[in-house]
């Protein structure tokens, strides 16, 4: 799928799914790329329970359909990408043990998308602030538009980003973070890029073509790598170093066994593309 083709597909799935105005998460598939796009612009996309119920669905849908090989989180909100934690319901008359154990809800949708087994591209076309940080970050690439804003404001309120700090602390140097965790002050999109909170910073007219030709590149990996290069990221990223080697050797031996390792070297020794086939 060539970036031109990809953009186009990316640009058809978010006008689909603007057309539909009553889900609060919406998916569309357009080729092999599946855009999960939030879509409550009256709160801004709040984090509330049914928005997070509705991205775990979404990309639990992603993960069984076996044709789509990218996942792109996007939003339908002209200037937001998300707000962040649904505040009004944190203020809601609800036993303090119902509170706990919906927060549980956070951490589940993060490790759905580390473990989808294909990889994400978060769409920041906006404001992307609080919870919807950690959100972003558990993607596997963010590509963010030059007037998009990043931030954990939560001090701001009499609240901390605990839920997600790990996250935060696993993508950007130490001193950085506490930096944005006690300050709560929002940086731009270059400072997010500077200090590798983003991978790619793009004018906002820009950003459907930029992420679309991610997407297609990545749609044109070899799916069965793919997922395999995805369970060890997410694996070893906090395993001591020794026992990350002998994890990491077992998973080398893993791909080499596969059909499309073995097409991969026949392409690459007679200089043509190689057709993958999954296996």
């Amino acid at each position: 799928m060539n970036s031109g083709t990809a953009d186009l597909l990316l640009k058809t799935a978010r006008g689909m799914v603007r057309a539909v105005s009553a889900a609060p998460v919406t998916y569309a598939v357009c080729g092999a790329i599946a855009t999960v796009a939030m879509n409550q612009p009256d709160t801004r996309n709040a984090l509330s329970d049914e928005m997070l119920d509705a991205l775990i669905a979404a990309f639990v849908r992603a993960r069984e359909d076996d044709a789509v090989r990218v996942c792109v989180v996007a939003s339908t909100h002209a200037t937001t990408f998300s707000s962040g934690g649904n505040l009004a319901g944190l203020g809601a008359d609800v036993p303090l043990v119902h509170q706990h154990a919906g927060n549980a809800r956070f951490p589940e949708l993060f490790r759905t998308i580390g473990t989808l087994g294909k990889p994400t591209i978060c769409a920041a076309g906006g404001h992307c602030l609080a919870g919807a940080l950690g959100l972003a970050l558990a993607c596997d690439l963010i590509v963010a538009s030059d007037t998009a804003t990043f931030g954990t404001p939560e001090i701001n309120v009499g609240l901390f980003p605990f839920m997600i700090m790990a996250l935060i602390y696993r993508n950007v140097g130490r001193k950085k973070t506490t930096e944005l965790l006690l300050l709560g002050d929002r940086i731009g999109a270059a400072e997010a890029e500077r200090i590798g909170l983003v991978n790619r910073v793009v004018p906002a007219a820009g950003l459907d073509a930029a992420v679309a030709e991610w997407a297609g590149r990545l749609a044109a990996k070899s799916p069965v790598l793919m997922a395999l290069g995805k369970d060890a990221i997410w694996r070893q990223q906090d395993m001591a170093l020794e026992e990350a080697w002998d994890f990491l050797r077992s998973q080398l031996t893993l791909a080499l066994s596969t059909q499309d390792a073995q097409e991969g070297v026949e392409a690459f020794l007679a200089k043509r593309k190689p057709v993958w086939t999954g296996r």
